[in-house]
């Protein structure tokens, strides 16, 4: 059990078992194909208001990484889902942010990781 996390934009890798789209918004001009996604998890990502809010500022992260585990906590179904697959093996959640450090992907592998 492995969960590992992507840039959209980044090369496919072998080692990416499962590959999850854990954001709200689809990455601008990728296909599923090109993604190799299996699912795309609207409901897993941050609401609207928190990645508006956020809007990867480093200096609000904890803010925001307090407030998604909050919002993740009151979504146990979506979050048992992806705790599923991870089960099975090698979960990658794929994001669309350029920030490869502060973003919501990060935070979503941390909580999960808490269950695992």
């Amino acid at each position: 059990m492995a969960i590992r996390i992507s840039r959209a934009y980044d090369p496919t890798s072998n080692e990416d078992g499962t590959r999850i789209l854990v954001d709200r918004l689809w990455p601008r001009g990728l296909t599923k194909e090109k993604l190799q996604i299996i699912a795309w998890m609207k409901e897993v990502a941050p609401s609207n208001a928190l990645r508006k809010e956020f809007h990867h500022d480093p200096t609000r992260w904890d803010e925001f990484r307090a407030a998604y585990f909050a919002e993740l906590d009151a979504n146990p179904q979506a979050v048992q889902t992806l705790l599923d697959y991870a089960s099975k093996g090698t979960l990658t959640l794929i994001y669309g942010a350029r920030d490869r450090v502060y973003n919501q992907a990060a935070v979503l592998k941390q909580y999960l990781e808490k269950y695992l």
